[in-house]
């Protein structure tokens, strides 16, 4: 059990679910504003994608991300600001029997610093580094991240001074971020988010999440999620394990059956749930020290 844990809140993400809620934030400012608003419900880190505030999908582009981390910065809410940098790792052939070419709708494949621009410019606390890839959901794309592609992120983090996020999906997963941790490519602490449940990685039952967590590398900070039905009931399942909390709608939709949700939601039910089980939530100071994070002001650092 896990008496001091943290919540981290997943914004938007870039899935289809603009149109199936309408709390889903889009633009900068509603991206930004509910990244606030879930901070002053319990959640000490805002882990945040931009979208195209025209078509509501998912973007890269740099502008976007430094009006939300402005907004976020020049608000008088604290709060631990982890940007995605997922994108740019999107793979989809064209079909079974022509897999070349690839199908230019969802594939997007750029080297690794274009997928850091957005880092290097605003030198986010945290970002993310999906660490491995595997076939994601259903048809043909794959999430794509090579090893020599891992490499030469984790190393212009490093040198960024940002503390990365290992996103891991399954035990193959862990075995490459150990192997990134011998080449002193992450500095500890090893900050990981085990993320349960999504096809085709670690499935969510309790048995898979612990065989996850018995193949971290020692000493390592990590929290767990799950998605849809299962985020709320893994806000209880990741601090019995040890670890930290992840909920927010990039993950989750519901609050329960029918009920579209909110992030600040969200966040207060995972308060509400650990905290009656005797835990206690921790600050954005309070993980800035246990995580040795550099607080950043102002709209670019």
């Amino acid at each position: 059990m896990n008496w001091d844990a943290f919540i981290t809140c997943a914004v938007t993400g870039v899935g289809d679910s603009a149109g199936k809620n309408p709390h889903v934030p889009i633009t900068p400012e509603q991206i930004a504003g509910a990244a606030i608003e879930a901070a002053k419900a319990g959640a000490a880190i805002a882990h945040l994608h931009v979208r195209n505030p025209e078509t509501g999908k998912g973007a890269r582009d740099v502008a976007l991300y430094a009006e939300v981390v402005r907004r976020i910065r020049e608000s008088d809410t604290d709060v631990i600001i982890n940007l995605t940098a997922g994108m740019g790792g999107d793979l989809v052939f064209g079909s079974v029997e022509n897999p070349l070419p690839l199908n230019p709708h969802g594939t997007d494949m750029v080297g690794a610093e274009e997928r850091l621009a957005h880092v290097t410019a605003l030198l986010p606390e945290i970002c993310t580094l999906d660490c491995g890839s595997m076939n994601f959901a259903e048809g043909d794309y794959v999430m794509t991240n090579t090893p020599g592609t891992l490499r030469a992120m984790a190393r212009r983090v490093q040198a960024l001074g940002v503390r990365p996020e290992i996103e891991v999906f399954d035990t193959g997963h862990l075995v490459l971020c150990k192997q990134l941790i011998k080449e002193g490519l992450i500095d500890d602490p090893v900050m990981i988010q085990l993320c349960m449940g999504i096809p085709y990685g670690a499935p969510n039952d309790p048995q898979t999440l612990m065989a996850m967590v018995a193949n971290l590398p020692p000493g390592a900070v990590y929290s767990a999620f799950s998605i849809g039905r299962m985020q709320l009931p893994y806000a209880a399942m990741a601090v019995l394990a040890g670890g930290n909390i992840r909920v927010g709608l990039e993950d989750n939709i519901w609050l329960s059956r029918g009920v579209p949700a909110t992030n600040s939601q969200l966040v207060e039910r995972a308060v509400q749930t650990v905290t009656s089980m005797g835990a206690r939530i921790m600050g954005p100071e309070e993980v800035r020290a246990k995580l040795k994070l550099e607080k950043r002001v102002g709209a670019l650092a």
